[in-house]
């Protein structure tokens, strides 16, 4: 049996746990425009005790409609890939990542509310593409470049004065916090779903084809390969004998 299975497997959580996030987030939203309430003052105020709430909070919080439909799919595709290649690691990821990225926003942030997804989607990211790389198993490093190249822009929000109506320090935090987990969180070998016949504890040289042409001290010998019996392929009807004649003018 492919190792890969093991590995990755298809369960309901791949799916439920980005749907029961995408739920509240959108409930949390449709809550506040319902009954014309603000929770912003619910999200991270950095180096003030009450902004520590925000650690918690601060991931369901969106400005506007467009604040949170812009989080909302790049949350639920990266947390499915999140849960489904790192189902081990996946919840640690999640909620140390909201709570690491928010300490950090907290300390480095300026002085203003910062609410939103969008620094749980850098440390997924993060994660994501740097943990890929260090497995160095194919199926985790394509999964790293599809990542770099879907949301492999966001890089440049991270960045001050880039767009002031973003939480770049969020982004930052998040990108750190991903990083730090790719490190910090062990995965299985997944190398050890490819093994050769020669990586075999019962592998014999001796039984090898190809290790026949070579000697006791590596050098290549030309060994004759068995040869095979024609069998003789039989004829329908009487044998004809053709002759070649050379074109004259009369024919």
């Amino acid at each position: 049996m492919n190792n890969d299975y093991h590995h990755f497997k298809f369960t309901p959580s791949v799916w439920l746990v980005p749907s029961f996030l995408l739920i509240v987030i959108w409930a949390v939203f449709l809550f506040e425009r319902s009954f014309n309430i603000d929770l912003t003052s619910h999200g991270i105020f950095p180096r003030a005790f009450s902004g520590l709430q925000g650690l918690a909070f601060s991931p369901f919080l969106h400005g506007d409609l467009n604040h949170i439909a812009n989080n909302s799919l790049p949350l639920f595709i990266l947390t499915t890939a999140l849960i489904y290649f790192y189902r081990d690691v996946s919840l640690k990821v999640l909620f140390y990542g909201i709570l690491l990225s928010g300490l950090i926003t907290w300390v480095i942030g300026r002085e203003s509310f910062h609410i939103g997804a969008s620094g749980l989607i850098y440390v997924l990211v993060s994660f994501i593409f740097f943990k890929g790389m260090m497995t160095k198993y194919y199926r985790l490093m394509a999964l790293s470049l599809t990542v770099v190249m879907l949301y492999g822009g966001m890089i440049w929000y991270v960045f001050p004065e880039v767009d002031k109506q973003i939480s770049w320090e969020g982004h930052l935090a998040g990108l750190v916090t991903g990083f730090f987990f790719a490190i910090r969180f062990k995965t299985p070998d997944y190398k050890e779903s490819i093994r050769y016949e020669w990586e075999k504890p019962d592998f014999n040289p001796e039984d090898d084809m190809f290790m026949k042409h070579f000697d006791e001290n590596g050098n290549f010998v030309n060994t004759p390969e068995p040869e095979e019996e024609i069998a003789e392929i039989p004829t329908l009807g009487p044998n004809y004998i053709y002759h070649f004649k050379e074109a004259t003018e009369d024919n």
